[in-house]
């Protein structure tokens, strides 16, 4: 009995196969095993190793024996059988000392719409609106730049509040970094997000101009997104961003413009809101649940995680077909997925946040991501003095997903790196069914991608492009 590569089941994808359903799924999807997790697909069974996230194909007897061994010690004389032991990829050493590669500048901690839920507190962190000073931004960008080894590459993000409430800034700063980074031969990546409402034909010039990736806040349809995104007045803001935003579709080239959907239990009709923003001409459109809010307003819980579940795997459907049929189709949450599986990704974190990436508020304040600002809980230092390395070191130790429970019993822990910071210190794990069910969905999909289409994976790196 071996255990070998994953390549391709024997059973090729049908036409009419039936979409598995969310209770299934979480059913499925239930952690057996911190070691492995079998996936059964078109009559196939597959071992997904938690260690370095290996897909391996399996026969029926060895998939028996893995089901039927009880305690360590016998799936590790199982594992070690077939080759599959070792020092593991991922050991209980935190990062130690990170270079850093992405600041977020909340430029303005100011905005002016009025979404309920939002975590900045509606763009002032819980303080009074301010704009963060150009010598603030100057500053910023000099730190990360002139950190940069010769030949890397940054990451230069814009938000808020609304960031385009202080726009020159967010211009001044970015030429400087361009400038700087020419100098010292290092590639700057731009990026800003937005809620639209602000953008004019030339932000589309300047953003088209820097090859920014530009992503907009959009919650569905305009009955959905207005209850949810209106102006401070009670406005709806949805037709007056598609218009704003419309020249920049039109013209995005070198730029990327991305919708961003923030899901709670009024808008879950998520394969119409695809659609739409898809036929809109939006470059990718990607969905996130809803699982902290400032004031506690429409967050997810248990039943509407499923239906959102159960949503995201008709997106999946008509994504599969898509790719089946040779067109783009760019649902950025299963193609991130895909890739990642692809390149057999692995962490200990769920992001850079705390590491490579930091956050930096309005007067200078550094925290471990946009999503920090005025938290202590993320407090990592200011420009002047730079990084607290004592808090650092504490954030990455702790912030490991083998101290976190139940992470370490999960055998998808290496997958999601143990949930978004902000929203696990803030209000608990309460989505792991939800997203170890969308992992296994996505481990399923790969499986029958990767028999039917493999040239898919071998396409460009744009990750919600299709070959």
């Amino acid at each position: 009995m071996t255990a070998r590569p994953r390549r391709a089941p024997s059973i090729p994808r049908t036409a009419n196969r039936v979409q598995p359903d969310a209770a299934a799924l979480a059913a499925a999807s239930a952690p057996r095993s911190d070691a492995l997790h079998l996936v059964e697909v078109d009559g196939d069974d597959h071992l997904f190793l938690v260690d370095g996230s290996r897909l391996f194909r399996i026969d029926s007897d060895l998939r028996i024996r893995l089901e039927r061994a009880t305690g360590e010690g016998r799936l590790a004389g199982i594992l070690a059988e077939l080759g599959l032991d070792g020092p593991p990829l991922i050991d209980d050493e935190p990062v130690v000392d990170p270079p850093l590669h992405a600041l977020s500048l909340a430029v303005s901690q100011a905005c002016n719409l009025g979404c309920g839920y939002c975590y900045a507190g509606q763009g002032g962190f819980g303080k009074a609106p301010r704009r963060m000073p150009l010598e603030t931004a100057l500053a910023a960008v000099e730190r990360l730049v002139t950190g940069a080894p010769e030949g890397g590459r940054v990451t230069l993000a814009f938000m808020g509040g609304e960031p385009l409430v202080n726009r020159p800034v967010i211009q001044a700063a970015t030429r400087h970094a361009v400038a700087l980074a020419a100098e010292r031969g290092v590639r700057v990546n731009g990026s800003i997000t937005t809620n639209g409402t602000l953008v004019t034909p030339e932000d589309g010039d300047f953003f088209e101009e820097f090859g920014f990736a530009v992503t907009i806040s959009l919650d569905g349809p305009a009955d959905q997104h207005d209850r949810l995104r209106p102006f401070k007045d009670g406005r709806g803001s949805f037709d007056r961003i598609m218009a704003n935003v419309a020249p920049l579709l039109k013209r995005q080239r070198r730029m990327q413009v991305s919708a961003r959907v923030t899901v709670t239990p009024d808008n879950l009709d998520l394969p119409g809101t695809l659609d739409r923003f898809i036929a809109d001409g939006f470059h990718s459109v990607g969905f996130s649940p809803l699982l902290r809010a400032s004031a506690g307003q429409n967050e997810m819980g248990g039943d509407a995680l499923l239906v959102m579940l159960d949503q995201m795997i008709a997106c999946g459907a008509a994504f599969e077909a898509a790719v089946m049929a040779g067109r783009r189709y760019p649902f950025a949450n299963l193609v991130n997925a895909l890739r990642e599986i692809h390149r057999g990704t692995h962490r200990p974190y769920p992001c850079g946040a705390g590491a490579g990436y930091l956050g930096v508020s309005a007067d200078g304040a550094l925290s471990a991501c946009h999503r920090f600002v005025e938290d202590d809980a993320g407090a990592m230092g200011d420009l002047t003095t730079g990084v607290d390395a004592a808090r650092q070191a504490d954030w990455l130790r702790d912030r490991h997903v083998h101290r976190q429970e139940p992470c370490r019993s999960c055998w998808a822990r290496y997958l999601c790196g143990g949930g978004c910071h902000h929203e696990v210190l803030g209000g608990g794990r309460t989505s792991c069914d939800y997203v170890r069910g969308w992992l296994h969905y996505c481990l399923e999909t790969y499986l029958r991608l990767s028999d039917a289409r493999p040239d898919w994976f071998a396409g460009p790196s744009d990750p919600v492009a299709a070959p």
